[in-house]
């Protein structure tokens, strides 16, 4: 059970917020009951994300009959051109990791860049730049976990 997974969508080709249409106060409690080892939370776009992650914080289990539950949280929004910087990245990190423990604390994207990739949408720019984009937002992310994880300790 360590390696299922599960992932909040909701729904990012439409570019939706995930507590828009449904509150995470009113999904999470019940989502972390699932006796999975880990959960990819969509926090990047979120308005609150202090609220997100006490709500993480609170129900994350730390013995899930036998596995240990990690919260990896969305710190890069693929839905916004704008390239996260590390720094930006570090500090959302350093963030939750006052309400969910360290060891039980992941960084991922909101979701996957697939509505980037076709690129129809004014605002994200044009198809030859897309990929380039989602690129840089992965290696920002990559850098920004390492800031944090040194300033964490872990």
């Amino acid at each position: 059970r360590k390696n299922i997974g599960i992932h909040t969508c909701p729904g990012g080709d439409c570019d939706s917020v995930h507590s828009k249409d449904v509150d995470y106060h009113e999904l999470l409690p019940s989502l972390f009951q699932i006796n999975a080892g880990y959960f990819l939370i969509e926090c990047a776009g979120e308005m609150n994300k202090e609220k997100v992650y006490k709500e993480i914080g609170e129900h994350l289990r730390k013995d899930a009959k036998g596995v240990r539950q990690v919260a990896f949280i969305g710190v890069v929004n693929p839905l916004n051109p704008k390239v996260e910087t590390p720094e930006e990245i570090c500090e959302q990190l350093i963030h939750a990791s006052k309400f969910i423990p360290v060891d039980q604390l992941g960084a991922t994207d909101d979701c996957g860049f697939s509505p980037f990739s076709v690129d129809v949408k004014p605002k994200h720019g044009s198809p030859d730049c897309a990929r380039d984009v989602a690129f840089e937002k992965i290696a920002n992310r990559v850098k920004g976990v390492k800031l944090a994880s040194e300033k964490l300790g872990v």
